[in-house]
């Protein structure tokens, strides 16, 4: 809901935001950037799960705040739809945004529901190649913000 408040207030206030998203993708591939730096860093993994607090839920947020996308849906078709459907009315809004966040992140969470099941996988070399494959997709996706953020400035 953030997002989505703070994109309607860009795409309200403000007429260059180019600049701004172009900020927010550079920091979100630096944040990315990181992650991947501390997948590919990965040497295995203790199942400790009582002691141990990745802070997943604290990444994860980082990690959508800092990410120039959601601003790109809510500022170029998220808000638009959320105009059309108010001047319908207000129910209609209220499904949007109900089916945006039961299909968009209730898949994530029933993913993440999923990938907690599978304890076992995090024991053994799979799982240490696995994290380092990732990492480096974590590398690709900061190599693709940091061409956003680059291109939203003018730059590219």
């Amino acid at each position: 809901m953030p997002i989505i408040l703070l994109s309607l207030f860009i795409l309200a206030k403000l007429s260059n935001f180019h600049n701004i998203l172009g900020v927010i993708a550079f920091t979100g591939g630096c944040v990315i950037l990181f992650m991947g730096y501390e997948s590919l860093r990965t040497q295995g993994v203790e199942l400790s799960l009582k002691e141990a607090r990745p802070k997943s839920l604290i990444k994860g947020i980082l990690v959508n705040a800092l990410s120039p996308h959601p601003y790109l849906f809510w500022i170029s078709v998220g808000a638009p739809t959320m105009t059309k459907a108010m001047n319908q009315n207000v129910i209609a809004a209220l499904a949007f945004i109900g089916s945006f966040y039961a299909l968009l992140v209730g898949s994530k969470i029933l993913l993440a529901i999923l990938v907690g099941k599978s304890k076992n996988f995090l024991v053994g070399k799979t799982y240490i190649y696995t994290m380092r494959l990732l990492g480096l997709a974590l590398f690709a996706l900061a190599f693709v913000l940091f061409l956003d953020g680059f291109r939203l400035w003018g730059v590219i």
